[in-house]
């Protein structure tokens, strides 16, 4: 898994979109991070570790490909604003296309005449 910087991220991010449009998909997560990287000790005291501010974890997939980035607790609402938009622009494979006004309005109008 690859570390990146909070702006490398969501350009990979956006790059992970768009090899996905047309098939797959694209998994994102997003957990509570300490800084901790060994897990804790059944018996014993944690020994050296001093917790800093909450972190977040953020992880993106492909299935192939895995990128992660760790954003501090002050810049999470500007790093979500960012990822949002990224996201929405993403969506557009899942909207439903529109049906045309014209076409219910003649389907209306064979109704009322028969």
């Amino acid at each position: 898994m690859v570390l990146l910087e909070s702006e490398q991220f969501l350009t990979e991010l956006t790059r992970l979109f768009q090899k996905c449009r047309l098939s797959g998909s694209v998994f994102i997560t997003l957990k509570k991070y300490d800084g901790r990287t060994k897990p804790i000790p059944r018996k014993g005291s944690v020994e050296g570790f001093e917790p800093s501010d909450n972190k977040c974890l953020l992880r993106a997939t492909d299935g192939k490909k895995k990128i992660s980035t760790v954003v501090s607790s002050k810049e999470v609402n500007k790093f979500q604003m960012t990822q949002v938009s990224v996201v929405f622009s993403a969506f557009s494979g899942l909207f439903k296309p529109l049906k045309s006004q014209h076409g219910r309005a003649e389907e209306e109008g064979q109704k009322e005449q028969e």
